[in-house]
C-alpha cells in the first residue's frame, strides 16, 4: 500500500485528490496540510511514501518547502501538482529535487500514474515537459531568467502580469521594500532596465501565465 501525503492550501483541491486516489486500491492518504510550515511539522511524525506538493502556499513558496524537505527526507519522492504551467516552474522544481511535475489541468488518471511511478523510484514527466528539458539541455545556453533565484523568479512572473509591487508583497508575504530589492536584482541579472523590457522578454519566451 502506497502512503500518500497531500499539501495544498485549498481544501476542495485536497478533497478532490483524495477522491481520485481512493479510486486506486493501492493508495491510502495518511495526512494532509494546508501550508508549508504545517506540512514540514506533520511530516516529522508522519511516515509516507509519496508527497504531493503544490507550489503556491500561503506561508512560503512550495519550492522552498521542497528544498527544506529534501534536506530532512532526501529519499522521499515529491510530486509537484500545481496550477503553474510546466514551462514556468518544472525545471526549477526538478532541480530542487522533485521526482515529477503535473499541472492541475491534467486528467485524474495522470495523478494516479504519476504517484505510482514516483513511488517506485521513477520520475514522472509529461511528453511536452520531456521535450522542453531536452531542448533546454541540448541548447547548452543559459537564458537570462535561468540566472534568477526562485524568489526573484516569483517576483518576475508577477511583475510581467502587471501586478503592482504592493500586491506582489502581499501575495508573497514580503515587505514592499524587499520586493523592490528583488526587482532591482532581477533587472540587473537579466540586463534590463524596466518592467516593459521584462514584459517583452516574457512574451518572447512564452513565460506569461
Amino acid at each position: 500500500m502506497t502512503r500518500v501525503f497531500l499539501v495544498d492550501d485549498h481544501e476542495v483541491v485536497r478533497r478532490g485528490m483524495k477522491q481520485v486516489l481512493a479510486g486506486a486500491p493501492d493508495f491510502v492518504v495518511v495526512g494532509e496540510a494546508a501550508s508549508g510550515g504545517e506540512a514540514l511539522a506533520r511530516l516529522r511524525t508522519t511516515t509516507c511514501d509519496v508527497l504531493v506538493l503544490d507550489l503556491s502556499l500561503p506561508d512560503r513558496p512550495g519550492l522552498e518547502v521542497l528544498k527544506e524537505l529534501k534536506v530532512d527526507k532526501p529519499e522521499l519522492p515529491v510530486l509537484i501538482l500545481t496550477m503553474h504551467r510546466e514551462d514556468q516552474y518544472a525545471i526549477r522544481a526538478l532541480r530542487a529535487g522533485a521526482a515529477g511535475f503535473l499541472t492541475k489541468e491534467s486528467a485524474p488518471e495522470q495523478l494516479i500514474t504519476a504517484v505510482r511511478k514516483v513511488a517506485r523510484g521513477g520520475r514522472y514527466l509529461t511528453v511536452d515537459l520531456a521535450e522542453q528539458i531536452a531542448v533546454h539541455l541540448g541548447s547548452g545556453a543559459e537564458h537570462p531568467h535561468d540566472r534568477l533565484s526562485d524568489r526573484e523568479y516569483q517576483v518576475f512572473v508577477r511583475i510581467v502580469t502587471g501586478r503592482p509591487l504592493t500586491d506582489i508583497a502581499a501575495e508573497l508575504d514580503l515587505s514592499v521594500k524587499t520586493v523592490s530589492t528583488h526587482r532591482t536584482r532581477l533587472l540587473e541579472k537579466m540586463g534590463m532596465r524596466s518592467n516593459a523590457e521584462l514584459v517583452q522578454y516574457a512574451v518572447h519566451h512564452d513565460l506569461l501565465p
